[in-house]
């Protein structure tokens, strides 16, 4: 099932190049955009209902194929800040790294993104 994204891509793609251009400095609504926006992408890359990644508290998606949880907390989920989850999707941040140093929780057998991320072709070279 393709779902319709609620951020366009252009918006996305901008809030994600302000972002990038100064991490610490961009208004609020434009991080809740560059989350939202890199949150769809992920699901649309890796579509299904098993793992649930949560960016507080911008969003939070289901994405990677397997068996669905119906009920309560899901078996796999994985939870950071909207900091880090954009420093995972650009690339500033390896998944190992976030993980070591506790900045990304994650828990189940099928919540490490690290063959996810980053999710390359949303910045230009030139602005990371």
């Amino acid at each position: 099932m393709v779902r319709k994204r609620k951020i366009d891509t252009a918006v996305g793609r901008g809030a994600l190049a302000a972002w990038a251009a100064e991490p610490t400095g961009v208004p609020r609504a434009t991080l809740a955009n560059a989350v939202r926006f890199t949150l769809e992408e992920i699901a649309a890359r890796a579509p299904g209902p098993t793992t649930e990644v949560r960016v507080p508290p911008f969003g939070a998606v289901q994405c990677i194929e397997g068996p669905r949880h119906t009920r309560g907390t899901p078996p796999n989920v994985v939870e950071t800040d909207p900091q880090t989850w954009l420093e995972l999707v650009s690339g500033r941040l390896s998944w190992a790294d976030a993980a070591y140093n506790g900045r990304v929780r994650a828990s189940g057998q099928r919540a490490d993104l690290s063959d996810l991320l980053p999710l390359g072709g949303l910045l230009s070279e030139t602005s990371r």
